[in-house]
C-alpha cells in the first residue's frame, strides 16, 4: 500500500481532481475543445518545465527564468518596432536566453556561486533590463507583426468532432517538438547520463572524467534558451510583451518538475514525469478558471497540492 501511494499518490491524486472537475462542470470540462485549450494553456509551462528539469536533474535549479522569459519576449517585440523579420527577431530573442543562461552557468560552475545566489542575482538584474528596454510599458498594436500574433491562435486541423471544427494549436506542437528533444537529450544520449551522474555524485562524477563545469554551463545555458522560448511563445499567444509577463513561470516549473519528481523510484526528475506535473497544475488551473475561484485562493490551493504530494511522497520513501 504505501509503496503504490509513494509512486502513483501524484496520479491518484489527478484522477480525483480529473472526476471532480468532470461531475462538477459536466457541460464543459472534459470537450475536446477545453481540453485543447488546456494544452494551449500550458504550452509555454511544458517548455519552461523542461528546461528547468535539465538543471534540476543535476541538483540545481534556476530562480531566473521568469525574468527571462520576460526579457525575450521584449527584446522580440523590441526587433518587431525595428522591422526585423519574425525569424530573426525570434532567433536573437532566443540567443538573449541562451547567452543569460550561459552567465548563471560560468556564475555558479567557474565562480563558485551557489545556484540560490547565482540565479537570484540575474533574476534580478534581467527583470530590471526588461523594464529598462521596455521603458516600464506593454509593447503592443501595430508594432508586434499580424503574422506572430496569427501563429499563437493557428493550428493544424484535426477535423470536426461532434460537429465542431477543432485544430491542434501551434504553440501545443511548439512544446511536444521540445519536450521530444528534452527527452531524447536527458534519457537518450551520453550527456544526459553525465547530468544524471553529476545529480548523483557531483565529486564522483569529476573523479570519473566527467567535465561537470562545463556540463553545468551548458545546461543553464539551454535552460536560459528555453525559458526565452516560453517568453517568445508567451508574447505570440498575448500579442503584445510586458516586463512582468512570466513572472509567474519560475514557481510553476519548478512546482510541476516536484510534482513529477514524486513519480520517480528515488525521487529524481524525469521529463515525462515533469509534463505529468504540468499537466496536474494545467487542469486544477482550469477547472478553478471555470469555476470562478479566486486566482488567490487557486495559488493557495495549488501550493497545498504540492506540499501534500512531495510529502506524501517523502514520508512514504523513509518509510521503506
Amino acid at each position: 500500500m504505501l509503496t503504490v501511494l509513494r509512486r502513483y499518490g501524484t496520479l491518484i491524486g489527478f484522477a480525483a481532481i480529473l472526476i471532480f472537475f468532470w461531475i462538477s462542470l459536466p457541460d464543459t470540462f472534459m470537450t475536446a475543445r477545453n481540453w485543447l485549450n488546456i494544452s494551449q494553456q500550458m504550452s509555454m509551462l511544458i517548455v519552461a518545465a523542461a528546461g528547468m528539469t535539465i538543471v534540476m536533474v543535476m541538483g540545481d535549479f534556476d530562480l531566473s527564468i521568469g525574468s527571462m522569459a520576460s526579457l525575450a519576449g521584449i527584446v522580440a517585440a523590441i526587433l518587431f518596432s525595428f522591422d526585423y523579420p519574425i525569424w530573426a527577431a525570434v532567433s536573437i530573442a532566443l540567443i538573449v536566453g541562451l547567452a543569460g543562461g550561459a552567465v548563471n552557468g560560468l556564475l555558479i560552475s567557474f565562480v563558485g556561486i551557489l545556484p540560490f545566489v547565482a540565479t537570484l542575482a540575474t533574476l534580478t538584474m534581467l527583470s530590471g533590463a526588461a523594464f529598462v528596454v521596455s521603458g516600464g510599458k506593454t509593447i503592443s498594436g501595430r508594432v508586434i507583426p499580424e503574422a506572430f500574433g496569427n501563429f499563437a491562435r493557428e493550428g493544424i486541423s484535426l477535423g470536426n468532432w461532434g460537429g465542431v471544427a477543432v485544430s491542434l494549436p501551434n504553440l501545443t506542437i511548439v512544446a511536444l517538438i521540445v519536450a521530444v528533444l528534452v527527452w531524447v537529450l536527458l534519457e537518450q544520449t551520453t550527456f544526459g547520463r553525465r547530468l544524471y551522474a553529476i545529480g548523483g555524485n557531483s565529486e564522483a562524477a569529476h573523479l570519473s572524467g566527467v567535465a561537470v563545469r562545463k556540463l553545468k554551463l551548458i545546461a543553464f545555458a539551454l535552460t536560459g534558451g528555453s525559458a526565452a522560448l516560453a517568453g517568445v511563445m508567451y508574447a505570440s499567444r498575448v500579442a503584445s510583451a510586458n516586463p512582468t509577463q512570466g513572472s509567474g513561470l519560475m514557481l510553476n516549473a519548478i512546482a510541476a518538475v516536484f510534482l513529477g519528481s514524486t513519480l520517480s523510484e528515488h525521487g529524481e526528475p524525469r521529463l515525462l514525469y515533469s509534463i505529468v506535473g504540468v499537466l496536474v497544475l494545467g487542469v486544477l488551473d482550469n477547472g478553478l478558471t471555470q469555476m470562478s475561484v479566486d486566482s488567490n485562493v487557486r495559488q493557495i490551493l495549488v501550493g497545498g497540492i504540492i506540499i501534500l504530494a512531495v510529502s506524501t511522497s517523502s514520508y512514504t520513501r523513509r518509510l521503506r
